[in-house]
């Protein structure tokens, strides 16, 4: 059955999507700076450029006796048309007196200071424009007048070198996003992959295998390995005393039980009176089950124990199978009941701990013997089949009387026709768990010709 575990995100996940949120974050900053950082320089580069063209223009203002001269340079304009084909307006005035230029080209707001320009942002004709002014006296009949120019472009040039470096920013940041998530990605398996190997190590392990981790950890895992040593230590030691307390429990059960029924057969040989041998027999029959129930629930749990604890080793189960089946031929013959092991081939082995096939094949051939009557017939046998070794049990018994196998197998559930024969349910259910911790399968089946036939499939050994 499986184990439900109370899981949140994962580590790798969680770092991955914190890895991937500071990669976004600083994708967008990358985006933000390198648009901020362009625009500001293309800014301050057209500002230059602007300004030079002012200053030429204010430079060649001549005074005289009938006025201010005004002769624009060509160099003037050949500078702004050197980064676009933006629109140029400008406007020179003395006083509030436009001198040349556009009319309705707005004046600063802020003093001018000499030939230092001073930039600002306007709207003209519907248009956004970057704007520079600078002001100069100029000597007109002796007496200084302050002249100002003011020269606007429009700013369709820079919008455009702005917008082409965003996208090659966006493009960069992009670039930048996926080389930190690939980074990411590299970054989560590597600081996650000593958890992995750690969890690898110890799955690799049997049930049986509780030594210390000596696994070469990060510093953050110590206290996890040192709190696993600390857990396993401790369950080992667990699992030994509850070893030790079945085998002590069986002893401690068994013996007064065999005590008892030896005495009240004593009892039974010297007593002459019927209802007094009536009641012995009935105390000897209660000391019987009880007996067979305490030694087949301790059976039950050392199986269960052990099928976490397995010791596997290679077995002929051939020799195991003649083995078993000699040593219950008395138990047969007191009965009458011939207990025959079949002919078999050799060398069928598997891998499976030895303690739980002889616990699966004595109670299959002792519940044989116990359900079949006088001069009735046992077979064991076992064969090879499509990778498996057959344990196989027949009896002439009583049958399965239309009992499913699943009934029958159960914890305390014995078949409606065996009332009358000493049993405690739990033969099969032993067999079945010994099937289970093995990887194989048992199966019990009615036989035409009256009786059962079960059969116990255990893996064969690998070549």
């Amino acid at each position: 059955m499986k184990r439900v575990v109370n899981q949140s995100i994962s580590i790798r996940r969680r770092l991955l999507l914190q890895l991937l949120f500071v990669a976004i974050l600083l994708s967008g900053l990358l985006y933000l700076s390198v648009r901020t950082v362009a625009d500001s320089a293309v800014e301050r580069t057209q500002d230059s450029i602007l300004g030079a063209a002012t200053i030429a223009i204010a430079e060649e203002l001549r005074g005289g006796e009938e006025g201010v001269a005004v002769d624009i340079p060509y160099t003037a304009f050949s500078m702004l048309g050197s980064i676009g084909q933006d629109r140029v307006f400008y406007r020179i005035t003395i006083g509030d007196e436009t001198v040349t230029g556009y009319d309705e080209l707005a004046l600063p707001t802020e003093p001018l200071n000499g030939l230092t320009p001073l930039f600002y942002d306007d709207a003209y004709r519907g248009l956004l424009v970057r704007a520079a002014a600078v002001e100069r006296s100029v000597l007109v009949n002796g007496k200084a007048l302050p002249v100002r120019v003011i020269v606007a472009q429009t700013r369709t040039s820079q919008q455009t070198i702005v917008a082409s470096l965003a996208e090659r920013a966006a493009l960069l940041g992009i670039g930048f996003f996926v080389i930190a998530v690939g980074l990411s990605l590299l970054t989560a398996r590597l600081v996650v992959k000593p958890v992995s190997s750690l969890v690898e190590a110890v799955g690799r392990r049997g049930p049986q295998d509780l030594r210390p981790v000596q696994r070469p950890v990060p510093r953050e895992l110590v206290p996890l390995v040192t709190a696993l040593n600390g857990f396993m230590s401790r369950l080992s030691v667990a699992l030994s005393r509850t070893e030790t307390f079945i085998a002590e429990a069986a002893h401690h059960i068994r013996t007064p039980l065999a005590t008892l029924r030896a005495q009240a057969e004593i009892a039974l040989r010297q007593t002459e009176n019927e209802e007094a041998r009536q009641t012995i027999r009935s105390m000897i029959r209660s000391v019987d089950t009880s007996a067979r129930s305490a030694g087949q629930m301790l059976e039950h749990a050392a199986v269960v124990f052990r099928s976490d604890q397995r010791s596997d080793e290679q077995i002929d189960l051939s020799l195991l199978v003649e083995d078993i089946t000699e040593s219950y031929e008395p138990s047969a013959e007191m009965k009458g009941v011939r207990l025959v092991c079949l002919p078999h081939a050799h060398d069928i082995t598997v891998d499976a701990d030895r303690i739980l096939l002889e616990a699966a094949l004595r109670n299959l051939i002792d519940n044989a013997i116990k359900y079949t009557p006088k001069d009735g017939l046992v077979e064991v046998s076992v064969i090879s089949a499509e990778g498996f070794a057959r344990l196989e049990v027949k009896d002439s018994g009583r049958g399965l009387f239309g009992a499913q196998a699943a009934q029958l197998t159960g914890r305390f559930q014995r078949g409606a026709n065996v009332e009358d024969v000493v049993g405690s349910g739990l033969g099969l259910t032993i067999v079945k768990e010994v099937a289970r911790s093995l990887n194989g399968r048992f199966e019990i089946v009615e036989r035409e010709e009256g009786g059962t036939c079960a059969a116990l499939y255990v893996p064969l050994r690998s070549r």
